[in-house]
């Protein structure tokens, strides 16, 4: 195997504007970020990372950008690329391939064949840890690469739509090296999830539309963590919020929060934005299509670009144009038109506009993303001194498939949290802890 794709720092024509801007917008996020300093002040100490490659596959824009200097800081050589077509940044990618011990392959606007030959370029490195968005970096290692497999301590993975796919791989007994399943930890769901993809997603499609949110029917597909987040912040937007779900206490959920809740087929009859937050695909559809008003918004805060199912909204369209930057409209044959925000892809990333999630919003996931590796590395079997980069590094602690998030790693970066927002809180007395351990304690 042999990295053939260049790294964004040979793609680019204007190269040092490109990384001056990419820098600024860093130390920006960075100053907003006091867990990943804290974190990275530890790993330079301790540089628990020497010797290692990391394998990155993620939203390249300024604040993961911290989190691949975190690691890279901490003495592993870090090969990056983007997991979205859409969601990179060039600037900070550009920025980050000056860093010595990062390389980052990722660009904005790429085909599918320059996505996964920048994912293969990432492979080439011979990594010895994953961290992916969506798990297509696993994908591909395991498909393709499986002699790689041997040499990789572990991985860990952010998202939901990743997570869904890493416990299928793992319930057929296909996933063959330890993966921890950041997105499920309290610190990523609560936080992440709820606040993130809620405010994110909505500034994105109002800075990308110009328009207002007061008023209008937003139907929300999915109330998991994400759902609430998007449902709870277009209340806030004083829209009135439609919710569909397939699972009944979720549903039943959404309906005792004071949503209305109903079929899709039904929503589509008097929604003005519909808003896809399932992981899943052919959410919305052709006979949804049919029945939607002149002038909908169609947008997705999953992760792939399936939960609207765009060949058939195609098909049934008679035109199709730009309306606005990001904004793609789809003329039906009786004149209605149906728009499309950022191609259908991750709103609050791949629309022009788009940032992603707020600043100290990531600073938690990154902050456990950065701890998890860290508890990889420390679990794994130590490295010879001749290592090659598939000598079998099986970890003590952890075997092949999906593992939460150890609770004390998660604290952790609670504590920190709360340590730079200057918040104090109670502890149990040794009297509380022994009677929340005990049985024998009755009325």
């Amino acid at each position: 195997m042999t990295d053939t794709y260049p790294p964004i720092s040979d793609q680019l024509d204007d190269l040092e504007s490109a990384q001056e801007e990419g820098r600024r917008k860093m130390e920006w996020a960075a100053q907003h970020m006091p867990i990943l300093e804290v974190v990275r002040e530890e790993f330079v100490d301790d540089q628990p990372f020497e010797g290692e490659r990391i394998a990155m596959a993620m939203h390249v824009e300024a604040k993961t950008a911290i989190l691949v200097e975190t690691l890279a800081d901490g003495g592993a050589e870090v090969a990056v690329t983007g997991c979205n077509p859409l969601s990179t940044h060039d600037d900070v990618s550009a920025a980050l391939d000056t860093h010595e011990n990062i390389t980052c392959y990722a660009k904005r606007g790429v085909d599918d064949e320059e996505y996964y030959a920048a994912i293969e370029a990432v492979i080439a490195h011979e990594p010895t840890i994953t961290v992916d968005d969506g798990m297509d970096l696993v994908a591909a290692i395991h498909e393709d690469y499986p002699e790689l497999i041997d040499g990789i301590v572990g991985g860990a993975e952010e998202t939901t739509t990743g997570v869904h796919r890493l416990r299928a791989m793992d319930d057929d007994g296909a996933l063959e090296y330890p993966v921890f399943a950041v997105n499920d930890t309290p610190m990523k769901r609560l936080f992440d999830n709820v606040h993130g993809t809620g405010e994110s997603s909505l500034a994105s499609i109002a800075m990308t539309t110009n328009l207002s949110w007061a008023g209008k029917n937003v139907v929300v597909a999915g109330f998991g963590y994400c759902g609430k987040g998007v449902a709870r912040k277009a209340t806030g937007q004083n829209a009135n919020v439609i919710v569909t779900e397939v699972e009944p206490r979720r549903a039943l959920e959404a309906h005792m929060e004071g949503y209305d809740v109903m079929p899709m087929s039904e929503a589509a009859e008097v929604g003005d934005v519909f808003l896809t937050t399932t992981g899943n695909r052919d959410v919305i559809v052709e006979e949804h299509f049919e029945r939607m008003q002149d002038g909908v918004l169609l947008a997705n805060a999953g992760h792939f670009d399936i939960e609207i199912d765009l060949e058939a909204l195609d098909g049934l369209a008679v035109d199709r144009y730009e309306a606005r930057d990001g904004v793609e409209a789809y003329e039906m044959a009786d004149g209605r038109r149906l728009n499309v925000i950022a191609e259908g892809r991750l709103v609050n990333l791949a629309a022009p506009v788009s940032l992603g999630h707020p600043v100290e919003v990531m600073d938690q996931s990154f902050g456990i993303q950065a701890v998890c590796v860290r508890e990889l590395v420390e679990s794994a079997e130590p490295r010879s001194a001749n290592a090659s980069g598939d000598e079998p590094r099986a970890s003590d602690e952890y075997g092949p498939g999906v593992h939460d998030v150890p609770d004390d790693l998660d604290k952790e970066i609670a504590e920190i949290k709360l340590a730079a927002e200057g918040v104090e809180f109670d502890s149990l007395t040794d009297t509380q802890r022994e009677y929340m351990g005990s049985w024998d304690h009755g009325t």
